[in-house]
């Protein structure tokens, strides 16, 4: 019997096939404030866990994967179980060895099975409420998933993009102001010029009469 099975018929002792990967995704999707129930869909997988995670950071517990089923005809994730990672016991004894002295970890019966339909879309098949441990108020810190990361990263990019374009913008503006800056004063500069050469002419001509003007001895 696999993981999904066990799953499947309610049974809480999946430690077999545990996967201790613990998802912190941020959801954001209408269905946010809501409990989830079996029937339920979302449009992908990562969706259904990102809305599970939020679920569960507002009911007081940190989630993981449980299990993951594969499409034998092209490898693809068809389901996959999600479940709680009891952070109260995992605080007190992170992995208590049993008599064979190999390591286990105390299981919560908590869970959400979700199954991927014909259409792409995925359902939820199974949701079990309690957990069999008290519940936290204020969860640790988590640290941010590699998808949030990656939209960070794209977020970063896009915004030095258009950061770029308006330096570039910027640049183009001022060595048109430059520009023109630079033609208005090479024109004052004629001015000026014209106007020294006016005064050096009137200088002459002052002088020339002033010589034909003076009284002969």
């Amino acid at each position: 019997m696999d993981m999904e099975d066990a799953l499947d018929r309610g049974n809480g002792m999946t430690e077999a096939s545990v996967v201790g990967e613990v998802t912190s995704c941020q959801a954001d999707i209408n269905t946010e404030s809501t409990e989830p129930y079996e029937g339920m869909t979302f449009e992908s997988d990562s969706a259904a866990r990102a809305y599970y995670d939020n679920y569960a950071g507002r009911a007081g517990f940190l989630t993981r994967v449980l299990s993951s089923r594969k499409s034998e005809r092209d490898g693809s994730i068809i389901s996959r179980g999600l479940g709680c990672r009891n952070i109260l016991n995992a605080q007190k004894v992170c992995n208590i060895s049993n008599e064979a002295g190999e390591k286990r970890r105390d299981g919560c019966t908590a869970m959400l099975l979700i199954k991927r339909e014909n259409g792409g879309r995925w359902v939820v098949r199974k949701f079990v409420r309690d957990h069999n441990h008290p519940l936290v108020a204020s969860l640790p810190k988590r640290r941010p998933t590699y998808d949030e990361k990656d939209k960070r990263i794209q977020e970063l990019t896009a915004e030095l993009r258009i950061k770029k374009r308006l330096s570039a913008a910027y640049r183009e503006q001022l060595l048109i102001l430059m520009k023109d800056v630079d033609s208005h004063n090479d024109h004052l500069t004629s001015k000026v010029q014209i106007i020294r050469n006016n005064l050096k002419e009137l200088e002459a001509t002052r002088q020339e009469l002033s010589l034909h003007n003076k009284p002969s001895l």
